[in-house]
């Protein structure tokens, strides 16, 4: 029987005094990949950024552990150091920063928090190369700002390579499908799969099936009201690309 990696138990959470999550549970062992579908405004983004720790959520009750860990209260730096990637729907701007620099940075502030010692310049380019021809990015775009003047498919290019460099244990793509044409999504799905292994999983959290089609889903969940209302396999997301959400929601 599988470990569990995160455990979420009757997870209730507001904003501005507007209840968006109540009494949501989730369970994801170790090696699998799940995916949550649900209309907009379901509660699926905020659920995210709970999990990643923004602080602009308050969570009434419930508790969320990962690695065993009880993570409800902890900052997000402290949710990252643990192992944990967000990668947003829309991923942000940083003019002045290269993404070769963001990169180092990211991944030395991961090595420290292993206790380990950061690679030397020369094993640091060698690895980023080696990440980057997986996705097909050449160096020229390494020197770019990072996102600055980038399209929708190379941001979501560019956190794919933010997810090999980190090799997070619990990986969460928030509407990362959203924006890219077929062949941006063949490259992206083919990174993110090519850092899966038996030790980690994945959370997809998305509106469409299109990046689930690429990736050998273990098991789909649905949630509408603020809670997880059906999980099953892939055939449920293809029921709900044929029939819609409606026919679950009560």
């Amino acid at each position: 029987m599988r470990k569990n990696l995160l455990e979420i138990n009757n997870l209730h959470v507001e904003a501005e005094g507007k209840k968006i999550l109540e009494g949501l549970s989730l369970t994801i062992p170790v090696g699998e990949i799940h995916a949550i579908m649900g209309p907009n405004g379901s509660g699926k983004s905020v659920l995210s950024n709970v999990l990643s720790g923004k602080e602009d959520y308050k969570i009434k009750s419930g508790k969320i552990k990962f690695r065993g860990k009880d993570i409800t209260k902890l900052l997000p730096n402290e949710i990252s150091n643990l192992g944990l990637f967000m990668a947003f729907q829309y991923p942000i701007e940083i003019p002045g920063v290269t993404i070769m620099n963001f990169l180092k940075t990211i991944h030395e502030t991961k090595r420290k928090a292993n206790g380990l010692e950061p690679l030397s310049p020369k094993e640091f380019l060698k690895f980023i190369r080696e990440k980057s021809k997986i996705l097909g990015i050449d160096d020229d775009v390494l020197k770019r700002q990072l996102n600055v003047g980038f399209s929708g498919g190379e941001k979501k290019r560019n956190e794919a390579l933010q997810l090999l460099v980190l090799e997070p244990v619990l990986t969460i793509l928030d509407e990362t499908d959203s924006g890219l044409d077929v062949d941006a999504l063949d490259v992206v799905s083919e990174g993110i799969k090519g850092m899966l292994n038996k030790d980690n999983s994945l959370l997809i959290i998305t509106h469409y099936k299109k990046l689930l089609d690429k990736m050998q889903v273990n098991k789909t969940h649905i949630l509408a009201n603020g809670k997880i209302i059906k999980s099953g396999g892939y055939e449920l997301a293809e029921e709900i690309e044929k029939d819609g959400f409606e026919s679950l929601i009560k």
